[in-house]
C-alpha cells in the first residue's frame, strides 16, 4: 500500500486515507488527507463511524456525465473521488483463530468498506475500484500510459469487488448462523469457497476443472492435507481420495482402506498396520493396483516396504516415520499425504451435488446403526463372531454405492460388488470376486451386508449356496418373509437394522 501510494502521489494524485491507514503513510512521510477534512466530520465510535458520508459517497457515486449530478455537486462544494482502494478488516482471518469470541468477530464486520466498494463498483464507469493489491500494478500501468484507467478495467475491477463482498456477507452470514446453533437448510444457500488450485484436466482431459476449499471446514479434509511427495493431485485423485477417507473414519481400530475409481476395492482391520495393510491387499490384489490407500495409523517401515511392492496413485496417513517417507519417495510418482485429524468429521457437514438448474443438498450420513433397532429375525441368533464380522461388513457397504453388497471375514473385505441395477447381481459380482482372490473357502463362513432390502429372496439363496452364514440389512421388504424362510432353510442368520444406507 505504502510504494502504491508513492506511486500515485507522483502521478499527482491526491490521496485520502482513513485511520491506521492514515497513520502508516504520515509516519513515511506522504502528503496525504484524513477524511475528516473532507467530510467535516470527526471519525467517532471507535472509527465504527468515518467514510458513512455524504461528502465521500457523492463523490464516488455522481455520474461525471450527468449535468444535474454536477450541478449538485457544485452547489454542495463536493469534490469528485476516482479511485477507491479498500482491503475489508480481516473478518474471516478473525473467525479462524483458535477460540474467538462473538464481540471480536463481530467487531470485525467492515461496513463503511463494503459500502465505499459497492459505491465505487456501481459508477465502475467513472470511478475506479481496487479489493485486491494484485491490481495495484494494473492500475499503475494504465494511469501511466494513458492518465487514467479504461474502461474495460474498471468494469473488470468493479466485478471483482462484487465477487469480494458476496464472499465477505456469506462468510459472515454462515458464521453468525452457527453461532445460533442454526443447522436448518435455509431457504437461500450461500457458500463461501476458495481456490486452492487449477487442476490440468478434470474426469477427462477435456474438461476444465479446480479445487476449491471451504473457509473454514478443511479441518481432517484434504483441503488440509500435506503432500509430501509425488506430482500434483487430479481431479480424479481427490474424488476418489474423498470416498477412502469417509469409509476411513468408520474405524477406531487399526485400518487400512484401499479405492479404486471412488469405490472401496479392500478393506483390512488388525493389531497394526502391517497386518490391516495385508488384509487390505488380499482382499483384492488386482483392483489395489494404481489405487488410493488410507489409513488411521502411522506408517512404519515394514508396512512402506510391502506398499512399494505394487504401483498406487495416493498414499494417506496422519503420519509416517522417517525411513517409511524415505522409501515412499523413491518412488517419484507416488503422491504421499499428511493428514492431521484424518478421522475427524464436522457432524454439520451437508452433501451437495450439482443437478442441471439446481443443487440437491442433504446431510452427511453420519450414522452407522442404532444397536437397540437391531432385530434378529431367523430362528438362529449370529453367533458373537459372526455378529462381530457383520457389524465390520455394515460399516463397509456404508460406503459401497449402490446397490450395494459388501461381504466380510476375520476383519477384512472378502468380497464387494456395487453400482449395480438389481440386487442380486451386486451379490453375484461380490461372491464371484471373493472366490477368484480367496478361493471357495475364503468365502464360506463369511457375512453379508446388504444396503438395502432385499425384494426378492434370490440373494439368501445365492449367499447359501457359497457358504454364508450370516446376513445383515436394512428390512422393510414387502417380502421379507420369502427372505426370512430362505435363511431359516438354509441356517443363515439374518439381522435386520431398520437403517439403509443408499449411496449414489
Amino acid at each position: 500500500m505504502v510504494e502504491f501510494a508513492k506511486e500515485l502521489i507522483s502521478l499527482g494524485v491526491q490521496i485520502i486515507s482513513t485511520g491506521g491507514t492514515y497513520n502508516t503513510l504520515k509516519n513515511e512521510g506522504l502528503n496525504i488527507i484524513g477524511i475528516s477534512e473532507v467530510t467535516g466530520f470527526p471519525e467517532c465510535l471507535d472509527g465504527r463511524v468515518k467514510t458513512l458520508h455524504p461528502a465521500i459517497h457523492a463523490g464516488i457515486l455522481n455520474i461525471r456525465e450527468n449535468e444535474e449530478h454536477q450541478k449538485q455537486m457544485q452547489e454542495l462544494g463536493l469534490s469528485n473521488i476516482d479511485l477507491v482502494v479498500v482491503n475489508l478488516y480481516p473478518f474471516k482471518q478473525t473467525i479462524l483463530k483458535e477460540d474467538v469470541k462473538l464481540e471480536e468477530a463481530i467487531e470485525n464486520i467492515d461496513i463503511g468498506g463494503p459500502t465505499m466498494l459497492r459505491s465505487a463498483a456501481k459508477n465502475n464507469h467513472d470511478v475506479s475500484v481496487i479489493v485486491d493489491p494484485a491490481d495495484y500494478t494494473v492500475v499503475l500501468d494504465e494511469l501511466k500510459a494513458s492518465g487514467k484507467v479504461s474502461t474495460d478495467t474498471n468494469f473488470y475491477l468493479a466485478t471483482k469487488v462484487f465477487e469480494h463482498t458476496a464472499n465477505y456477507d456469506t462468510m459472515i452470514a454462515n458464521y453468525l448462523r452457527v453461532q445460533r446453533g442454526d443447522y436448518s437448510l435455509p431457504n437461500t444457500l450461500t457458500m463461501s469457497y476458495e481456490k486452492v488450485q487449477d487442476m490440468r484436466y478434470g474426469e477427462n482431459p477435456h474438461q476444465v476443472a479446480a479445487f476449491y476449499k471451504e473457509v473454514g471446514k478443511t479441518k481432517g479434509t484434504l483441503a488440509d492435507a500435506i503432500q509430501l511427495n509425488g506430482k500434483e493431485l487430479s481431479y480424479n485423485n481427490i474424488n476418489d481420495a474423498n470416498g477412502a477417507l469417509e469409509l476411513l473414519r468408520e474405524f477406531s481400530e487399526p485400518a487400512v482402506v484401499a479405492v479404486k475409481h471412488a469405490n472401496p476395492c479392500g478393506v483390512g482391520v488388525g493389531a497394526n498396520v502391517l497386518e490391516a495393510y495385508q488384509k487390505a491387499y488380499e482382499a483384492d490384489p488386482v483392483s489395489i493396483f494404481g489405487g488410493i490407500i488410507v489409513t488411521n495409523q502411522i506408517i512404519d517401515k515394514e508396512t512402506a516396504l510391502e506398499m512399494t511392492k505394487i504401483f498406487f496413485e495416493i498414499v494417506i496417513a496422519p503420519d509416517y516415520t522417517d525411513e517409511a517417507l524415505e522409501i515412499f519417495k523413491t518412488k517419484k510418482n507416488l503422491r504421499v499425504l499428511k493428514l492431521d485429524n484424518i478421522t475427524y468429521f464436522d457432524p454439520h457437514a451437508l452433501t451437495m451435488k450439482k443437478v442441471d438448474g439446481g443443487l440437491i443438498v442433504q446431510q452427511k450420513d453420519l450414522e452407522l446403526l442404532v444397536e437397540e433397532d437391531l432385530k434378529v429375525v431367523t430362528d438362529r441368533e449370529p453367533s458373537e463372531k459372526e455378529m462381530e464380522d457383520l457389524r465390520f461388513a455394515w460399516k463397509l457397504v456404508k460406503h459401497v454405492k449402490s446397490n450395494g453388497i459388501a461381504l466380510a471375514k476375520n476383519g477384512m473385505s472378502v468380497g464387494l460388488g456395487g453400482g449395480q441395477t438389481n440386487r442380486i447381481w451386486a451379490t453375484n459380482q461380490a461372491i464371484e470376486h471373493g472366490i477368484e482372490f480367496l478361493g471357495e473357502e475364503g468365502v464360506k463362513g463369511s457375512v453379508l451386508a446388504s444396503d438395502a432390502f432385499f425384494p426378492f429372496d434370490d440373494c439368501v439363496k445365492a449367499a447359501a449356496a457359497a457358504g454364508i452364514t450370516a446376513i445383515i440389512q436394512p428390512g422393510g421388504s414387502i417380502r421379507d418373509e420369502d427372505s426370512i424362510k430362505a435363511c431359516n432353510e438354509a441356517g443363515i442368520a439374518m439381522v435386520f437394522t431398520g437403517m439403509r444406507h443408499f449411496k449414489h
